[in-house]
């Protein structure tokens, strides 16, 4: 299976709304009264978000329990990925490869509305630009510990000391300091009490500050973000080949980066579009200078890594279906014209009907 894929490399970045303006075209003496258009491809972005965790160890987590009593702590750095969610949105974008033509007479009134780049959206009737993908918030900066924030609390008698034991001692004390402080606060028994509940607010803050990095001199840190990667995939066959690769250190890696794990994307035909049928059951005839649609064909996507399912879900696709044709006729009725709207996904028909009974 031939696919094209190309890798959006969004961490935890803005993705801009894909929406487009639109332009509605009418047969006039300068395009010979033939509208041009296209019909879509239907393309999938794929949204990977992982859960990126990172650990360090205290430089005093060997004096963790004897001084602080602290049980549990991080004893060994650490870095560890693992994906939590997969969105697959399907998308139409136009077949610049292959246009239709759309021929008409002087004096016609029929007009089509196509995307910027040429795909129909619909005839005799003026609609929205599809938006192909949702905007995202902007993610907010993870502030990764660097393990010395205890260093801007010591005093000098831990500055001139040279024995580890000794430095951890010093910080047990200045830890227990800290939280006598804080409980003195907040019962109201501390010997200069704050004046109001903002100034309050910010000595409590600076307290808590204080000690969670002395806190974590001994226990360590474990720091998280979630990340997101985005992947555009143009499937035209059945089969399977790596997206991209996992990395339980680095997390998104290239698709022939082997120091991650494989995480395939596989598409196979379930729906196989066919002739429309008429009252008979026979299979209808192409009308002449009929105006092309597509009739989608759909297939199960899913993507996978280590045996294990990410995403499965059955997906109509322009290209796995066949072309079909309106008589033209329905638009250029003078007395009751119609008018179509079609998919910008798959270039399907959705809507047909009077103009007169909108």
């Amino acid at each position: 299976m031939k696919k094209t894929i190309t890798a959006l490399a969004f961490l935890m970045a803005v993705s801009a709304g894909w929406g487009q303006a639109t332009k509605v075209l009418t047969a006039e003496k300068s395009n010979e009264y033939g509208l041009l258009y296209s019909l879509p491809t239907t393309a999938l972005e794929v949204e990977v978000t992982a859960y990126h965790e990172v650990g360090k160890k205290g430089p005093y987590y060997l004096y963790a329990k004897k001084s602080i009593a602290a049980e549990k702590g991080v004893s060994e750095d650490y870095e560890k990925w693992r994906i939590t969610d997969v969105k697959v949105r399907p998308y139409g974008v136009a077949d610049s490869g292959t246009q239709y033509l759309m021929q008409l007479k002087p004096g016609a009134l029929t007009s089509i509305t196509v995307d910027a780049d040429g795909m129909l959206l619909a005839i005799n009737k003026e609609v929205a630009a599809p938006v192909r993908a949702a905007s995202d918030a902007p993610a907010q900066a993870v502030k990764w510990p660097t393990g010395q924030e205890y260093l801007e609390f010591v005093d000098e008698d831990f500055v001139a000391s040279k024995s580890s034991a000794k430095q951890a001692q010093l910080l047990a004390e200045s830890l227990m300091e800290v939280r006598e402080s804080k409980l003195a606060l907040t019962r109201g028994t501390a010997d200069a009490m704050p004046a109001d509940g903002k100034q309050m607010e910010l000595m409590l803050a600076s307290l808590g500050q204080q000690e969670a990095a002395l806190t974590a001199a001994f226990t360590g840190t474990v720091t998280s973000e979630y990340v997101t990667r985005r992947y555009t995939v143009v499937p035209d066959g059945d089969g399977r080949q790596v997206l991209f690769r996992m990395s339980e250190f680095a997390g998104f890696v290239d698709s022939d980066d082997l120091s991650g794990d494989p995480v395939y994307f596989q598409t196979e035909t379930i729906n196989q579009a066919s002739m429309p049928l008429d009252a008979k059951g026979e299979p209808k005839k192409l009308p002449k200078n009929a105006v092309i649609y597509n009739i989608p064909g759909s297939a199960q996507v899913s993507i996978s890594t280590l045996g294990k399912t990410l995403f499965e879900k059955e997906i109509q696709m322009a290209q796995l279906g066949m072309t079909f044709g309106l008589d033209p006729a329905l638009f250029t009725d003078k007395k009751e014209p119609s008018f179509a709207i079609f998919d910008p996904v798959t270039g399907a028909l959705k809507e047909v009907g009077s103009i007169g009974s909108k």
